[in-house]
């Protein structure tokens, strides 16, 4: 038996996180720190993302020195008595410590800094005609009663309908603690089995729809050169009273240089308009930043939520079953009402998990 040793890697992080923690609090004292609001929020903040690290490592670190005394003492004793229960000590100890281990390897993979955004989603109907937009409505509904239990707030910027009950292209924003850091897991192919309303046969029909799960970018994000924008007004078409056809209030933006398109109707305002398009656009640009990001990271994840790939199947909705399973995972749930009802913290969380593992793996290599 011997003493357990921290890896090197780690205890330099931990060494590193308790340099700068204590820099923190020291900070947080300043008469120069105090009297600057942003600066003091910025430093509180980061004072309470560092703390749970820091506890698990002394906490970490004050159980290794209890090991280590602990297998001394099974070592060098001459009672026999004190020699076992020093040994059944360290024991103990060894696997408490892997489970700290485990802990303080999580806490320093890197947070993703835009969990906390606002969301923009985006659900499109795919293939399955008017059976894919009476699905993309039911995946719309999902996400406003998971909204609603998770204290989320929603706000439509866009949508077009189809037939009675159907849609087909919503976009709305999602603001809350975590929202774009629970939804981004659900951007991808959603495939639905069951029989249609119109189905006089009784067959089973596949439908899908698309969702894309953006973070809402802010301005310092990223700087749209005007110059680089077309934009577009005109009459707005469908659903909204009587005023709304009667004026060019609809706005289409064109980003020149990505080909981007953003058209928004859902306001009366042309300016509301306006204001709506470029914060989809600004988001699906600062998507598409993240996205070519990860690419050159060359980083491939299983979950599929680094890269946003919304050209795969994630997820099948089977009623027959009862049944939903998402493919990244292989996690199958026999309570299919429950996640059309906004039921996805153990799929989302799940998801956290399997993301977080292969991020400490990749921390790891």
């Amino acid at each position: 038996m011997k003493a357990i040793s921290l890896e090197t890697r780690i205890d330099e992080r931990l060494a590193d996180a308790e340099r700068r923690f204590a820099g923190v609090e020291e900070a947080l004292t300043s008469p120069e720190v105090l009297s600057n609001p942003d600066r003091l929020r910025d430093l509180g903040k980061e004072r309470s993302d560092l703390e749970p690290l820091v506890l698990a490592g002394r906490e970490l670190r004050s159980a290794l020195e209890e090991h280590a005394g602990a297998v001394e003492l099974a070592t060098e004793s001459d009672d026999a008595e004190m020699r076992a229960l020093a040994e059944d000590e360290a024991q103990e100890l060894a696997g408490r410590i892997e489970g700290m281990i485990e802990e303080v390897r999580r806490l320093l993979v890197p947070k993703d800094p835009l969990a906390d955004r606002p969301a923009v989603v985006e659900i499109r109907a795919g293939t399955g005609g008017d059976e894919a937009g009476l699905f993309a409505a039911d995946l719309m509904r999902m996400y406003q009663q998971y909204a609603e239990r998770s204290g989320w707030k929603i706000e439509l910027m866009n949508i077009s309908e189809g037939i009675p009950g159907s849609i087909k292209e919503v976009i709305f924003s999602v603001t809350g603690n975590g929202a774009y850091g629970r939804l981004r897991y659900e951007s991808g192919v959603h495939r639905v089995q069951r029989v249609p309303a119109t189905e006089s046969q009784g067959r089973i029909h596949t439908s899908a729809a698309t969702v894309a799960v953006l973070p809402e970018a802010e301005e310092v994000d990223l700087e749209i050169d005007p110059n680089d924008l077309r934009i577009d007004v005109y009459r707005s078409s469908g659903p909204g009273g009587q005023s709304v056809n009667t004026t060019d209030s609809a706005v289409r933006i064109t980003h020149l240089p990505s080909g981007l398109v953003v058209s928004i109707q859902d306001e009366k305002s042309q300016l509301k308009n306006k204001a709506k398009a470029l914060k989809v656009l600004r988001s699906r640009l600062l998507d598409h930043m993240i996205a070519e990001s990860e690419a050159e990271r060359a980083r491939e994840r299983r979950t599929q939520v680094g890269t946003g790939d919304r050209s795969a199947k994630i997820r099948t909705y089977n009623f027959p079953q009862s049944r939903v399973t998402d493919h990244r995972i292989n996690l199958t749930l026999h309570r299919l009402s429950d996640v059309l009802g906004g039921d996805l913290d153990e799929i989302t969380s799940a998801l956290q998990v399997a993301e977080q593992e292969e991020r400490m793996a990749a921390e790891g290599s």
